[in-house]
């Protein structure tokens, strides 16, 4: 087992890896950037190293900085969290040529699925169905309009290296396909350093459903169940939960058994996620594959009882998963809601600044993961993301119920967030129902929900 790790990111995830090396009896050093020099991470750090200035690509994208503060502080391996570097293969192995280890998918298994358009074809060979698509990368315009015309409109543009929604369009005419590739080219190539694009067939009022797997070096591998991730803005997530309502409990076994079936013959490795678009009528289609800890995988600890980040730890320390199938039990409903620093009643704008007050509510089966404190200066330089609210019940009635109490018992003054939104999501028919797909948030529009729950 590794005897110090560096912690190369920052707010929530940060804190998270750090907890988990505590309870593993881990030193950590938390690397940092001079806008998180009093971030909570770096305040309860074992010990605490800067890498530079509060523009990313001299700090957390900087790869001789990272592997400078590892070297300097004597760590043996480093930890990328999610975002940033957590799935760049040449990061990964430059810090195996340094004798450090990569706390995630090795170098080799992260090329394998680096590119998005390979990955479908590969896990397609492995019994996974996707949906039709471009025939490898859009070499240019012409080749883009003759492979949306035999897909066939409308279609969604996709970059092949990245996701969060970054240089993704949907679009319904050539004409739009054209002046939209031009766009999305340049939103990739600034995101990921790649501006590859394909296409796939859109699909309208799907659901997203995501699959936890981990699979160690010797070739075992589990799945933790599914989660729902169709509450969307911008194809970025703000709600999860699990287990999904999109699926017949059958058909949810099959979807995680041929998850779990397709990455361990695909010789991943690893903590990972692979995602899935659920159509009306229930058929799932493989998307994507994420190597790497998830935002929402406090979702899955929460049903399963499982430490996801502890595991990742030790697959790339070398040991055994340690449990099979058998082992992994899901239990009840658990929701997660994302706070972030951002305004819904004006399409999300970002916010910054000083945190007065705050306050995390508690009770059962209630979690805060959070890197706020009163007096914390929120930066205007990275993700919005706050925190993360996590409920769990021992059905999906009751998690609501304290989802509800949870959110109102909340307080975060002095910046904007996002909180209205989760409270009116979860008093709406159509999330109580379990019928929100990923479109409806951005085509109702914030402000009719937030109108339809102040009515109420």
């Amino acid at each position: 087992m590794f005897s110090k790790i560096l912690i190369a990111n920052r707010g929530e995830i940060a804190l998270r890896i750090l907890r988990a090396c505590r309870t593993m009896g881990i030193d950590a050093v938390v690397a940092y950037s001079e806008a998180d020099r009093d971030s909570l991470a770096v305040q309860l750090a074992d010990e605490a190293i800067c890498i530079g200035p509060p523009d990313a690509r001299r700090s957390y994208l900087s790869v001789p900085a990272i592997i400078s503060a590892a070297v300097v502080t004597g760590c043996d391996a480093i930890h990328p969290g999610y975002g940033f570097l957590s799935e760049d293969e040449t990061f990964a192995e430059v810090v195996r040529a340094h004798d450090l280890t990569f706390i995630g998918p090795p170098p080799e298994v992260l090329d394998r699925f680096a590119s998005k358009e390979g990955t479908r074809r590969l896990l397609g060979g492995f019994g996974l169905p996707t949906i039709p698509g471009s025939v490898g990368m859009i070499r240019d315009d012409e080749h883009a309009l003759a492979e949306a015309e035999r897909i066939g409109y409308p279609v969604l543009i996709k970059p092949s290296a990245g996701g969060g929604g970054k240089g993704m369009r949907m679009v319904r005419t050539p004409r739009e396909l054209e002046s939209a590739i031009k766009v999305c080219r340049s939103e990739a190539k600034s995101a990921f350093g790649d501006d590859s694009l394909y296409l796939e067939k859109w699909l309208d009022d799907t659901r997203h459903v995501e699959v936890q797997v981990a699979v160690d070096r010797y070739g075992h591998g589990v799945q933790f169940g599914e989660r729902d991730c169709s509450v969307q803005r911008r194809h970025q997530k703000i709600l999860e939960e699990g287990p999904t309502t999109a699926l017949t409990p059958a058909a949810r076994a099959e979807l995680n058994e041929r998850a779990i079936r397709a990455v361990v013959a695909a010789g991943y490795e690893n903590v990972g996620t692979l995602e899935f678009l659920v159509d009306a009528e229930g058929k799932a289609y493989f998307i994507e594959i994420n190597c790497r800890i998830q935002v929402e995988h406090a979702v899955t600890e929460m049903l399963t009882g499982m430490d996801l980040v502890a595991m990742q730890i030790r697959i790339a320390a070398g040991e055994p998963l340690g449990i099979t199938q058998a082992d992994v039990q899901t239990r009840g409903h658990a929701i997660e809601f994302r706070i972030n620093a951002e305004d819904p009643a004006h399409e999300f704008r970002p916010g910054a600044g000083i945190v007065e007050r705050y306050h995390a509510p508690g009770g059962p089966g209630i979690r805060m993961d959070s890197h706020l404190f009163p007096g914390y200066e929120v930066p205007p330089f990275y993700d919005s993301l706050l925190g993360k609210l996590v409920v769990w019940g021992p059905d999906r009635a009751t998690a609501v119920e304290r989802g509800r109490a949870a959110l109102d018992e909340l307080v975060v003054e002095g910046i904007v967030t996002n909180v209205e939104i989760h409270k009116a999501l979860i008093t709406s028919e159509t999330f109580l129902e379990g019928r929100m797909t990923t479109n409806l948030l951005d085509r109702v529009g914030s402000a009719a929900f937030l109108a339809a729950a102040a009515r109420t």
